[in-house]
């Protein structure tokens, strides 16, 4: 089983966070390294650049793949998606200098767009019907309708900070992105390859979410199961010679405050709140 990850870049680090978390540690490190081993004999890390991650997949260098949609879609592969790994979040959209004449898609017909997604960008107009010049540029994009190169632009953006820097107004959305985990549409059901799905599944399962533990009086247990906000219901333990009960529950982080207080309001006692490392649903 091969993984194909960033190589470097914003994604790298917190890819191999995820996979850390996931129980895959590196044995060999990933500094200036082609591949590493990690701790499933079966299982090795490819890195690559985020571009060409979609073909290694497609061609069958790597059975898995973590990248963003966008580099997917411009790709033009065809890959299943398995997994919203839930970071690396960015749009790509249509903008034009705040001070032109291009307040609307149509202004753009027959004029020139620069991009570094000229497949997501031909795609686009195509489906409108508005006939433009594609000029693909491969960095400073921003810089393209300042200097005559272009009408307007299609590119990526996070926070919209950089197009508003270089005096740029978004005019349309052409795709949300965020880091996925990809495979081949024949792999896609192997059993490896849902092992490893699982796995970091289980990783963004258990992010924002609390474990809960306390001690109840029995007779306070219906209290306490009204208040709670589990999942599916607190688990609850029979304490040996008492008439308390242990009682377990998970429940989302920005509940607990007030689960606590309501918990403590209907006799529950020595509550403990814990991180969860990986929640299998």
């Amino acid at each position: 089983m091969r993984i194909a990850v960033p190589n470097k870049g914003r994604l790298h680090d917190p890819t191999l966070e995820l996979l850390e978390r996931a129980g895959l540690h590196l044995v060999n490190g990933a500094d200036r390294k082609l591949y590493a081993d990690t701790v499933d004999p079966d299982v090795t890390v490819l890195f690559a650049r985020t571009d060409d991650i979609p073909e290694y997949v497609a061609d069958g260098a790597a059975d898995v793949g973590i990248t963003g949609l966008d580099q997917v879609r411009e790709s033009q592969v065809d890959l299943v998606e398995l997994l919203d790994l839930d970071y690396g979040v960015c749009r790509i959209v249509l903008a034009a200098p705040e001070d032109g004449t291009i307040d609307a898609v149509a202004d753009l017909a027959g004029g020139a767009v620069a991009t570094e997604f000229p497949n997501i960008t031909r795609e686009y107009f195509a489906n409108l019907a508005i006939d433009v010049d594609v000029v693909e540029v491969s960095g400073a994009t921003e810089l393209t309708p300042h200097v005559d190169i272009a009408d307007a632009i299609v590119d990526i953006t996070s926070t919209g900070t950089t197009l508003r820097m270089n005096r740029l107004t978004e005019i349309d959305e052409l795709l949300e992105s965020s880091v996925r985990l990809f495979a081949r549409p024949e792999t896609a059901g192997e059993e490896k390859v849902e092992q490893i799905a699982t796995a970091l599944g289980s990783v963004l399962a258990a992010e924002n979410r609390r474990y809960l533990m306390m001690n109840v009086p029995e007779d306070r247990l219906d209290a306490v199961r009204d208040v709670m906000p589990g999942m599916s219901g607190p688990t609850v333990m029979d304490i040996a010679g008492t008439e308390w009960v242990a009682v377990h529950a998970v429940v989302e982080e920005r509940e607990v405050f007030e689960t606590i207080s309501a918990l403590k309001e209907v006799g529950a006692s020595d509550i403990l709140v814990t991180e969860i490392e990986r929640l299998v649903e």
